[in-house]
């Protein structure tokens, strides 16, 4: 069986098209026409993921995800209308896992949804690393702590990942150099050092004094694989 998938929709004949071409790939399709009527059916029904309109007749796609986010992590992606940006923005703020513009490639929308839905299959090829309250988010190149995103720039999320993808073996700083090739790390030509403490800044509740990357004296760093 598929995956159960939601679509809160007014416009029927888009409505039809999703349903119709998600359900030739596999998905089986229910579909709500207002906010409050997909909220009644997430709370009696299973669903693997919501497709979220966020202009609905009777109240603002926004104000659902709000409401659903107080009692689901159910995978959501977002359907706006060209130009906005802010919508766009608050929707991800608020939880809202991705969105897509109007109009939109009915393909597009598979390979978004099936790329969320990825990112929530344990041991699945978009599998998060997890330690303990820490989570590394591959895919979205995020890190969470207590589920609360850290602010990492690129270079060092993936140093971080770098890091914890050999969880457990300590790693010189040449290595660390070799494990990071062809990225554009042009800030690595300083020192990785730098790097490690801004990291343990994002991550660590005591950066002073860390237990989640730990330096070994004269050798290197390891990132520790017990974590609380």
């Amino acid at each position: 069986m598929g995956p159960r998938i939601l679509l809160i929709e007014d416009d029927g004949r888009l409505a039809e098209m999703v349903s119709e071409y998600l359900g030739e790939a596999g998905f089986r399709v229910a579909v709500a026409a207002e906010g409050r009527a997909g909220l009644e059916r997430l709370t009696r029904e299973p669903y693997d993921a919501l497709v979220l309109d966020l202009m609905l007749p009777d109240m603002d796609g926004l104000e659902v995800c709000r409401q659903l986010r107080l009692k689901s992590d159910i995978p959501v992606l977002m359907l706006t209308a060209r130009g906005e940006a802010m919508d766009r923005v608050v929707g991800l703020e608020i939880g809202a896992d991705d969105y897509l513009p109007k109009p939109f490639e009915p393909r597009e929308l598979l390979a978004r949804l099936r790329a969320i839905l990825r990112r929530r299959q344990p041991g699945g090829p978009g599998n998060a690393l997890r330690f303990g309250r820490l989570e590394i988010d591959r895919d979205a190149r995020v890190a969470r702590l207590d589920g609360a995103e850290r602010g990492l720039t690129g270079h060092q999320f993936t140093l971080l990942v770098a890091l914890a993808e050999k969880a457990g073996r300590v790693l010189s700083r040449n290595a660390l150099m070799d494990l990071v090739k062809g990225e554009p790390l042009d800030a690595f030509d300083r020192s990785i050092d730098v790097h490690i403490s801004r990291i343990r800044a994002a991550i660590e509740d005591d950066p002073k004094r860390p237990r989640r990357i730990l330096t070994v004296r004269g050798a290197g760093y390891v990132f520790a694989k017990q974590q609380d």
